[in-house]
């Protein structure tokens, strides 16, 4: 049986039955809903056997020690760097890439394997139960607010919501803002894993916050200062984002800083300047 995901966003998603045998469905809803796109040309699907034929494999980078990057080379869909935490009591991986194959189990396997899977928002579930299914059904955590947008179903699926210890000092904290239940996850060495939730910006100083990134439609001030204040509740040095960026110090006071002059810019206090 293929492994069918969504060639934009790279989700995987359930085939259905056909007179001529398994076919995809006929959209991704994940890509037609307002925060993500379907391309002009039209819905297209491509399948985890057909990647692994054009070549396409999993390159894992050490960050900082416990720490992994995951990435599909070349770009599948949005091309999300996964995560892979590591600590004595297991493996976080965080934010699966859209593709998986056996050579990309088995490194991670050789890394101490997984003991949980999650993600900060649907955009970011990828080849989710493929992965789990490939490093022994570990299970897949998805928020119970964002529970609907899961295209394919697997037993290794288990909701959380609010707060989840799901590994000692490696916590999942609901913030929302991009999706209601946009994650992060918070790590007692002093990093935050922000996904997109809080979006890490190019000069490593700043972050940002949106409702739709390819579409550029934001959030309003009051849901920007609530994100804010969450994610800096607990204190962190380092933010990891999912797309190879990163705040490597002085990541809480960045989140602080860019909050005030978000909302600045979004109530009109700097009109002036327009």
């Amino acid at each position: 049986m293929a492994d069918w995901l969504c060639a934009t966003c790279a989700v995987e998603t359930t085939p259905v039955e056909t007179p001529n045998g398994e076919e995809p469905p006929a959209s991704c809803p994940i890509c037609e809903d307002e925060r993500q796109y379907v391309p002009p040309t039209g819905q297209v699907w491509t399948t985890l056997q057909r990647l692994q034929r054009e070549g396409e494999h999993v390159v894992i980078t050490e960050l900082e020690p416990d720490l992994y990057g995951l990435s599909s080379v070349p770009k599948v869909g949005i091309g999300q760097r996964a995560m892979l935490l590591r600590t004595p009591e297991g493996n976080l991986l965080w934010d699966p890439t859209g593709y998986v194959d056996e050579a990309a189990a088995t490194a991670v396997q050789d890394l101490g394997g997984v003991a949980v899977i999650a993600t900060s928002h649907p955009h970011m579930f990828g080849a989710q139960t493929s992965w789990s299914r490939m490093l022994g059904d570990p299970p897949v955590l998805v928020n119970e607010a964002d529970r609907h947008w899961v295209q394919r179903e697997s037993p290794a699926i288990r909701t959380w919501s609010g707060e989840e210890e799901v590994l000692p000092g490696v916590m999942l904290r609901t913030i929302g803002g991009h999706f209601p239940g946009s994650a992060v996850v918070h790590w007692d060495r002093g990093v935050v894993l922000s996904g997109d939730t809080v979006f890490p910006g190019p000069s490593q100083r700043w972050v940002t916050f949106q409702r739709s990134f390819p579409n550029d439609i934001p959030l309003s001030a009051a849901v920007v200062r609530r994100v804010a204040d969450r994610v800096c509740e607990h204190p962190f040095e380092r933010m990891y984002g999912n797309l190879g960026n990163v705040i490597p110090e002085d990541a809480r006071g960045a989140v602080l800083r860019s909050a005030e002059r978000y909302i600045g810019w979004v109530s009109g206090a700097f009109d002036h300047l327009t």
